[in-house]
């Protein structure tokens, strides 16, 4: 197992960047983390808030300023990349900051990593591999293989957030083939958990509920997502740091598959409203269907295993997180739900 002292973690005052540095603080008391983090909206100075100074510094900085990426990496002995622009619905309003930042910025810090043989770990989605059927409509209703994603299904991915999360990948396996970059990948499925931005599915649904507000689900609500916590997210990308093959891509999930509807019907069952006490709004252009992880490589290879499966209480315990910490969410509540009341969502 490899040992690290001192990480560099982009993007670590994001949702799961942040909790992956929470996570390597409370577990590995001999590690140092420098979180690079640009503080976009999606980036909060408050997600690092109680940490140790000594075993937590914020460098606030872009992924794409060359020159500040290699004062850093130089230090460092291992880059965990989480920082990305990621919310679907504002790639395709808008795709060039996620060329940006998802391409270019990948670049520039899978150069640095070769130019100071670093350690390197890209963080990346299931988004890249497209959508699958929903199980209805499979033969049989999906219950045989071949109808998850692995390390070998073929990227097709659908959005312009996707398609350039899918270059960064390729970009970091053409590294390790061409320049020897010492990197891995994974690929993992929709995470939930605390400090998660308010645009996002759940946190919308839960903040709109203790705002007074419908929630709003897009069209019919049957697209599935595998939900992880993100707390299991954080073990595995730790567990493919230290024991991961250098070249390989290894899948992160927990059998989590749920449909949009039925977790909005949780979440308003969990906070005590009826549930059918929702509005359906149109649906985003699109719109993936289906995703599934096999995560069995990871599983049978490194031996990791999901501790946070039981996605009842997981989601009771995220209620209770923004029902507690609305001051992390209120002031940017009015401006969320005005841009999609523009795009009529």
């Amino acid at each position: 197992m490899a040992e690290y002292k001192n990480i560099i973690v982009t993007g670590g005052a994001g949702f799961i960047g942040s909790n992956f540095v929470h996570y390597v603080v409370n577990n590995h008391p001999e590690v140092h983390v420098t979180v690079l983090d640009k503080l976009t909206y999606a980036g909060n100075k408050e997600n690092l808030a109680g940490l140790p100074a000594d075993r937590v510094e914020l460098v606030v900085g872009d992924i794409c300023d060359e020159k500040l990426v290699d004062e850093l990496v130089q230090k460092a002995d291992a880059v965990v990349h989480y920082a990305a622009e990621s919310h679907n619905d504002n790639s395709l309003e808008d795709p060039t900051p996620f060329i940006q930042t998802n391409i270019v910025g990948t670049s520039v810090l899978i150069n640095a990593c070769r130019k100071y043989d670093v350690r390197y770990h890209h963080v990346s989605t299931d988004e890249v591999y497209g959508d699958l059927p929903l199980r209805e409509d499979l033969p049989g209703h999906g219950e045989g293989p071949g109808e998850k994603f692995t390390p070998e299904t073929p990227y097709r991915p659908s959005s312009p957030y996707s398609s350039s999360k899918a270059a960064s990948d390729l970009l970091v396996r053409a590294w390790v083939r061409s320049f020897g970059l010492k990197a891995t990948i994974s690929n993992c499925s929709n995470n939930y958990g605390p400090y998660q931005h308010i645009e996002k599915f759940i946190p919308r649904q839960i903040t709109n509920i203790l705002s007074g507000i419908r929630p709003k689900l897009y069209g019919e609500g049957k697209n599935v997502r595998d939900w992880i916590h993100t707390n299991d997210h954080s073990s595995a990308v730790w567990t493919i740091l230290t024991k991961g093959k250098i070249g390989e891509t290894y899948l992160i999930g927990a059998d989590g598959e749920k449909n949009n509807k039925e977790v909005l019907e949780a979440i308003l069952e969990a906070m005590g409203q009826p549930q059918d006490a929702y509005d359906q709004v149109k649906d985003r252009p699109g719109h993936d269907l289906r995703y599934a992880i096999d995560a069995s490589k990871l599983r049978n290879e490194l031996g990791w295993e999901p501790q946070f499966t039981d996605f009842s209480k997981g989601l009771k315990e995220t209620i209770a997180w923004y029902t507690e910490n609305q001051d992390w969410w209120k002031a940017q509540k009015e401006a969320v739900e005005a841009k999609y009341a523009k795009n009529g969502q």
